[in-house]
């Protein structure tokens, strides 16, 4: 039997419902697979969110807890965790119309719900300012980093935009604080060129190998600064994970509060503010796929600046 339409339910705080399917198997109740199928959360905890009414069937009904469990169709519910960090620092929307939004993103702000942060993400709070429960990020910028960010308003247009970052057919300029050396100096500015590959130990970083370029930066410099360190201007014609990052690491220009590179830092239990990757994304700039005209968007935030508190 066919499953019936995914359901249109309503933001919670800023947050979208998600939806779970439901297999044949060996369950009775539905918290019987909820707790052994989403296992971070206790089972306590999904049978007082099914008392409170936060667990919904096919038909937006809410599940008791000792709903019993059908395969063949899907159970809706918010995601929301006891012990998500706060971060204190705003967004603000640069602009929006019926199919695009732009907002300048705070350093230690993810952009979407991951792991430890559902509410405190760009995306949810967007959702939460606006109303608009389809926002959908077009592309993504690091937790760490801050500056422009695009989304989509309407799901019918979202992938004319996304195909602009498919294509290489957006210019993006970033801004980055590192340390100055004269033998990279005196050759600004240049085109950098290296092949980056995931790290097979350290997951989360990225590593310069041998072979065919697959990561291309335009760098330049802004100024130097008094303390043995410039600004830089990066200007990356490509996108893969990390690149403005690991290849100034490479260049052994480390970018100012980088956890990541050279050394990756343990995690934090609590997040230290006082620190912020000096990685801001301050311009972006495309043909507009639906309209043809040019779009150029640029950054209210500098490196100084880009931590203002709420």
């Amino acid at each position: 039997m066919a499953r019936p339409p995914k359901l249109a339910l309503p933001l919670r705080d800023g947050v979208a419902a998600s939806a779970l399917a439901c297999p044949p198997g060996p369950w009775l109740l539905v918290l019987d697979y909820l707790a052994e199928r989403l296992p971070l959360v206790a089972r306590g905890d999904w049978a007082a969110r099914m008392a409170r009414g936060d667990v919904l069937d096919d038909a937006g009904v809410p599940l008791a807890p000792v709903a019993p469990y059908r395969a063949q169709c899907r159970i809706y519910y918010w995601r929301w965790l006891d012990d998500e960090p706060e971060v204190p620092f705003a967004a603000r929307i640069v602009h929006l119309d019926e199919h695009l939004l732009v907002a300048d993103k705070p350093h230690f702000l993810p952009v979407t719900p991951k792991g430890r942060y559902v509410r405190q993400t760009l995306l949810t709070r967007l959702r939460q300012e606006t109303g608009l429960a389809d926002l959908s990020p077009i592309h993504r910028l690091d937790r760490e980093t801050a500056g422009l960010t695009l989304f989509s308003v309407q799901p019918a247009t979202r992938d004319a935009y996304q195909r602009l970052f498919r294509d290489r057919d957006v210019e993006k300029v970033y801004e980055a604080i590192a340390p100055w050396r004269e033998d990279v100096g005196k050759r600004l500015p240049f085109e950098y060129a290296s092949r980056l590959e995931e790290h097979p130990i350290d997951f989360m970083q990225m590593r310069t190998v041998e072979g065919e370029p697959n990561a291309f930066t335009r760098i330049a410099l802004i100024e130097r600064m008094a303390d043995g360190r410039a600004r830089y201007e990066l200007r990356p014609h490509t996108g893969v994970k990390h690149q403005l990052r690991a290849q100034l690491c490479a260049l052994a220009l480390p970018i100012v509060n980088d956890r990541i590179y050279p050394v990756l830092e343990p995690v934090e239990r609590e997040v230290d503010f006082t620190r912020p990757l000096q990685l801001l994304a301050r311009e972006i700039a495309f043909t507009d796929p639906l309209s043809g005209q040019p779009r150029r968007f640029v950054t209210s935030l500098r490196l100084s600046d880009a931590t203002a508190p709420l």
